[in-house]
Formats: structure tokens, sequence, C-alpha cells
């Protein structure tokens, strides 16, 4: 069975900065995409950023282009999502998912939450003001 553990969420403040990763682990398997989302209380998921193992350019949602990174690294088998300047907004539930293949439109990376197969348990940011 895949796992993907989420770490490094945390409470900060407005203008902090946080670092989460996500580590695959147990069963082998080939991922085409990992992405990450998140969830706001009495919100529905919502895509955040993706990026592929081979390491292309990311693709972020519009919120958070310019305040947010997302990059691999390979020899860690880690996923890392870099969040700057954070917001209250950004309060939420993140996640970090597989996609074993590409999205069913043809795109690299998939936006929808159904297209991807494998997920983390989640990790809190809270972000006050």
């Amino acid at each position: 069975q895949v796992q993907l553990v989420e770490s490094g969420g945390g409470l900060v403040q407005a203008g902090d900065s946080l670092r989460l990763s996500c580590a695959p682990s147990g069963r082998t398997f080939s991922a085409h995409a990992m992405g990450w989302f998140r969830q706001a209380a009495g919100k529905e998921r919502e895509f955040v950023g993706a990026i592929t193992w081979s390491g292309g350019d990311p693709y972020y949602r519009d919120s958070v282009k310019g305040r947010c990174t997302i990059s691999i690294d390979n020899d860690k088998n880690t996923i890392y999502l870099q969040l700057n300047s954070l917001k209250p907004e950004d309060t939420a539930v993140y996640y970090c998912a597989a996609s074993i293949r590409r999205s069913s439109s043809g795109a690299l990376y998939s936006t929808q939450a159904y297209e991807y197969d494998y997920w983390g348990q989640g990790t809190q940011v809270t972000v006050s003001t």
C-alpha cells in the first residue's frame, strides 16, 4: 500500500513562511505528478499546485503564484511546498497527492482532486493575523 506522509504544518503569523514536506512510503509506485491541495473549514478541497517527478516546471493556482514554490528532492524522495507571505486565508489542511497518469484532458497536470490516486493524511496550517 502506498502512503504519503505530510509534515511541516503549524501555527504561524501573517507574513511568515512554512515549508511542508511529503514523503511517499510503502509499496513502490511510479507517479506521474505530485500535487498539493488544501481544504479550509467548511469549504471544498482546492488545488494549490503540482509538479512532475521529472522536476518539470510546477503549476500553481493563481492565488498562490509568487508566494508558493513546489520542489522535489529525488535523493530524499520528498516533495516540498514552500509557502511565503502567508495570509489568514491560507489557513487550511494541506494535502499532498499522487497521480499515476496525466490529466484526462491531456494536460500535464490535473487540478481536479478526483484525478489523483493516492493521498496523504493532511497537515494543518493556521495563519493568524
